[in-house]
């Protein structure tokens, strides 16, 4: 894709990986659009980005969905460029009294509705590329967020796909998969020790210059090139 002067949506834009592509977006001297659930965070990136477009949307929810894209088909009808980013976390297990509340929450964020978005934003004409923000944990799954790991598996099959269908509409569809970074993802302190996000931010700007289409960072890297044995090897290391 083209780095400058496109219009670009980044759902979940106001924090962790995504409030770092939207500065990294605009520095670019594009014009960026933001969604999330809350008002007041959204707000803490207008006044640091007065450049920034932000519109208040529970993407957990179907009406909102549609009613994000017929607000950027009417308003932004030269919308190029469809982040899916928005994603939550949940450490959990199986037996826990709201595994299930929690986990179908997780999914719905998570998968249905940024497969949603994508099935309503391709009848954008000017939409040119779709970048889908999966996981390292796609490849070897972490036990203590196994929801979240499935859908992020999910979605990376579902990327592959969604690249070989769009080539007829000549929509570039891109892979972004990031390891742990120092976010609040899941809570706040849970991933203080890991990379912070500008680092990772970098590094991906630096594939995209290059044209790649699956954008990696450290142990993502690793993982999206492992063989059997060493995923193996590391499922047994992250689950002891």
């Amino acid at each position: 894709m083209k780095l400058q002067n496109n219009k670009i949506l980044i759902t979940g834009g106001a924090s962790g990986i995504g409030l770092g592509l939207t500065e990294r977006f605009i520095q670019e001297n594009n014009t960026v659009i933001i969604c999330g659930r809350r008002a007041d965070v959204l707000k803490e990136v207008e006044d640091k980005f007065p450049s920034v477009i932000t519109k208040v949307c529970d993407l957990s929810l179907e009406s909102e969905r549609i009613t994000l894209y017929e607000w950027i088909a009417k308003e932004h009808p030269d919308l190029n460029v469809l982040v899916n980013n928005a994603g939550i976390q949940n450490w959990m297990e199986v037996s826990d009294n709201d595994f299930y509340a929690k986990a179908s929450h997780e999914i719905n964020t998570n998968v249905l509705a940024p497969i949603h978005l994508i099935s309503l934003f391709i009848n954008l004409p000017s939409l040119a590329t779709i970048i889908n923000v999966t996981s390292g944990l796609a490849f070897v799954p972490l036990t203590k967020v196994p929801v979240y790991c499935a859908t992020k598996a999910f979605f990376h099959s579902f990327t592959l796909s969604l690249r070989h269908t769009l080539k007829a509409k000549a929509i570039e569809v891109i892979e972004m998969i990031p390891p742990a970074l120092n976010t609040d993802l899941g809570g706040k302190g849970l991933h203080d020790e890991y990379p912070p996000v500008s680092a990772f931010i970098e590094a991906i700007f630096q594939q995209l210059e290059e044209g790649k289409t699956e954008l990696t960072f450290g142990f993502s890297e690793m993982l999206s090139k492992a063989n059997p044995e060493v995923i193996n090897a590391t499922f047994n290391r992250m689950n002891p």
